[in-house]
């Protein structure tokens, strides 16, 4: 049991009393933890193999991303709020047993997908800044996840902050880059927004954004953030809740959409046309180093090392809301983590190609995204469970629309990849 479960919430009249301003602050902050896995490692190898490869074509496809995230991360908060139970926890009232086995075994695979863009991110930015050997990089890297996670022990605040300064290291460090690179080709770039693919490497990277951007186990981790942080008193102040959490979400969200776009315009302003292997993160620190400068190179490895570092302890947080919400199970962290982080260890020990193993585990996490939206439409829409904050009609249909596209997108990838095996 967490901290902020043995004391009780403070309430909103509470908060107003210490003026606007500090109120606003203290309303701030999962949004900013659930947008840190949106800027993870697994977000650098495909934001950057997409901007090499393609130039700006895919711009779209980061935008149409970003702001399907922020609807969904809004909807999941949302039920957190309204019903102070996390959407796994929801699962577990709504569908029968089976169906919570199901959907806690996909969300133990998504797990193991996330931690390995995680663990293999921030040891190579260990490596990278320190010339840590990547095993041990590893090693540190869980660590240093499990001495954050502790401070959500001490209360949320202190935790959120600290996520919220690490998001700010991997903003800082990408923006130092991108203004430092400069020769951006901004008509491309608006070109970019126009919709196409072409297939092939094309759709892969296409269904890799969406599955590093719309992350599983945060929209199961968000809807846990908001329960008992504040407590309304009324109707009017359920309303004043609902409309900060919004401006938390698009807030937070459009910062993680700003840093991929920039990661995308580096690549395709540096490595575009150029011949240049950007197939690993390392390739890319390297060829920065040389076309750019040193501090360059610094501020891409410092972000890369913050990513890792701040999204495998909100990937520790969110595997155990996932077991503990779906399977009322709770195991020692420790050995929850051990298991989920093994594949990534077995990565960096065998010293697989790390960029090629970043955007695999991105498709992985695509696949996985169904299994988490289906059941949030389904509950968000319930009046039963939401009450006043039941989704509007409209709300519903854009819900339904981001499924069915992410859903589509992944039925189309593996139809290809099947075509592309058979002939």
């Amino acid at each position: 049991m967490t901290s902020a479960e043995k004391l009780p919430p403070p309430t909103l009249d509470a908060l107003r009393r210490r003026g606007r301003l500090r109120t606003a602050i203290a309303m701030f902050g999962p949004a900013f933890v659930a947008s840190v896995a949106y800027v993870d490692p697994g977000n650098f190898a495909t934001n950057f193999a997409a901007g090499a490869d393609y130039g700006y074509a895919l711009v779209w496809v980061i935008v149409m991303a970003n702001v399907m995230a922020i609807l969904v991360q809004y909807l999941t908060s949302k039920a957190g709020l309204a019903t102070g139970r996390s959407l796994p926890e929801l699962c577990r009232e709504r569908f029968g047993r089976r169906a919570n086995l199901v959907l806690w075994l996909q969300a133990e695979v998504v797990a193991m997908a996330t931690d390995l863009a995680e663990f293999v991110g921030a040891a190579v930015g260990l490596n990278l800044v320190f010339g840590i050997p990547l095993l041990p990089a590893g090693l540190i890297t869980a660590v240093v996840a499990f001495a954050i996670l502790a401070l959500e022990q001490r209360g949320y605040r202190r935790f959120e902050l600290t996520i919220t300064a690490l998001l700010a290291f991997v903003a800082a460090g990408l923006l130092y880059v991108f203004f430092t690179v400069g020769n951006q080709d901004y008509r491309q770039l608006a070109g970019g927004l126009v919709p196409h693919v072409n297939g092939g490497g094309m759709l892969s990277l296409t269904v890799g954004i969406i599955g590093a951007t719309v992350m599983p186990h945060v929209v199961y981790l968000h809807s846990a953030l908001q329960k008992n942080r504040v407590r309304a008193a009324d109707l009017r102040e359920r309303r004043t809740l609902l409309r900060f959490n919004r401006w938390d979400v698009f807030l937070g969200l459009s910062i993680a959409g700003l840093v991929n776009l920039s990661m995308l315009c580096i690549a395709a302003a540096l490595f575009y046309g150029s011949g240049v292997d950007t197939g690993e993160l390392g390739t890319i620190h390297a060829n920065l180093a040389t076309m750019v400068g040193g501090g360059a190179a610094l501020a891409f490895g410092i972000a890369l090392m913050a990513s890792g570092l701040s999204s495998s302890s909100v990937g520790t947080y969110a595997g155990q809301v996932v077991m503990a919400g779906f399977m009322n199970w709770r195991i020692p962290l420790v050995l929850r983590r051990a298991l989920t982080m093994l594949p990534s260890l077995v990565v960096l020990g065998l010293a697989v190609n790390t960029g090629d193993a970043l955007v695999l585990s991105q498709i992985v996490l695509s696949f996985g995204i169904p299994f988490a939206l289906v059941p949030l439409l389904i509950i968000t829409r319930d009046r039963r469970v939401m009450r006043d904050m039941t989704n509007r009609r409209v709300t519903t249909a854009l819900m339904l629309a981001v499924t069915l596209v992410i859903s589509g997108l992944n039925c189309y990838l593996l139809v290809d990849a099947i075509t592309g095996v058979c002939c």
